[in-house]
């Protein structure tokens, strides 16, 4: 039997996450969105249908590639590995299992009819060239990654100063920060936020669902002023490493340098249970987020997104910084948050 024949792909089995996640934990390019819970919270967040297409041979798991069907009605459908997800293109143990995932998501997009397929491939993946057929940008998205240490003092220093007084001036207007029981107030406060940048916010059951998908992994932190919210941030943990996800503040935070202050905090409870890496997250360049990511010293890796066309003809721009959206946010930065957020959810499904 030749060795492209032994290599089997299928959706992944009811029972069979636990060798999935194992298998991620232990590829070397596996992360926090490779992990198989996406998929119920995706589904059950958004109501866009997951497939977990796994490879074996003999037997054993030597491939993974997480999907969702992205339906949409303002942009063009598509199949991506992973919507919601930084990261979460296939992970194989050789360049023949990498080519049977491939075949397997493009068999799956031509039948779904999408527009299509998204790899979202993370840092690094630009040092091997796309395939034949397939479309690169690594120019849109980067994340920003720094070791951090057990010494507070240590990670304070490595802070650029100009940035390191905005945490102390945070510290002064005595701010604090816990760790929320519950993702309500974090909503809240994340949904001021981003209504505020004109973006549309996801449904309030969907951090929840992480919160109980992930459980210890998965970690709100709120920083209050006199008692009151300002700032919020979901931040995942995996394999010595957190990155805050979701975050944000309200109208008061920028006076109270909260961003700042809640970010160190971060990076101070990381380091306290034995993180040794500080990922800022995903920013588009040229943006105010990616300004600031910088401003902490911190230096901006490429993320490449390979596409495949299915049905489409042109490779789409779902992009905020297209100015053909400009007005579409400044209306929505003036809506009324109690209607932003009624509006919001069906609109973010989409958006992947």
């Amino acid at each position: 039997m030749s060795e492209r024949r032994s290599v089997t792909v299928a959706e992944l089995a009811p029972g069979e996450e636990a060798t999935w996640d194992a298998f991620v934990r232990a590829h070397p390019q596996g992360t926090f969105f490779h992990l198989s819970a996406w998929k119920p919270v995706i589904e059950r967040a958004f109501r866009q249908r997951g497939h977990r297409l796994a490879a074996w041979r003999g037997g054993e798991l030597v491939g993974v590639l997480p999907l969702t069907h992205l339906k949409n009605r303002l942009f063009p459908s598509a199949l991506v590995a992973n919507a919601f997800c930084v990261t979460g293109g296939p992970l194989a143990t050789d360049g023949e299992v990498r080519r049977q995932l491939d075949a397997a998501a493009l068999s799956l997009a031509d039948r779904l009819g999408v527009h299509h397929l998204e790899y979202r491939l993370g840092a690094g993946a630009a040092e091997t060239p796309p395939a034949a057929g397939w479309h690169r940008r690594d120019d849109l998205y980067v994340t920003f990654r720094k070791p951090i240490t057990a010494d507070h003092d240590a990670n304070m220093k490595a802070i650029p100063r100009k940035q390191r007084a905005m945490v102390r001036k945070a510290i002064g207007f005595g701010l604090a920060s816990e760790v929320a029981a519950d993702t309500e107030a974090f909503f809240q406060v994340y949904a001021e936020s981003v209504r505020n940048l004109g973006t549309p916010v996801f449904t309030r059951r969907y951090p929840r669902l992480l919160q109980e998908a992930f459980g210890p992994a998965c970690e709100t932190l709120l920083i209050t002023h006199e008692g009151r919210p300002v700032s919020a941030v979901m931040s995942f943990y995996y394999k010595g490493e957190v990155l805050p996800y979701y975050g944000g503040g309200t109208a008061d935070a920028r006076g109270l340098a909260a961003n700042d202050f809640m970010y160190w905090e971060v990076m101070r409870r990381a380091a306290d249970q034995g993180c040794t890496s500080f990922d800022f997250g995903r920013s588009k360049t040229g943006t105010g987020a990616y300004a600031f990511k910088k401003n902490w010293g911190f230096t901006p890796e490429p993320l490449t997104y390979d596409t495949h066309l299915v049905r489409g003809t042109e490779v789409a721009e779902v992009n905020p910084l297209n100015p053909k959206y400009a007005r579409r946010i400044r209306t929505w930065q003036r809506l009324p948050c109690a209607l932003a957020n009624t509006l919001g959810p069906p609109i973010a499904r989409e958006l992947g």
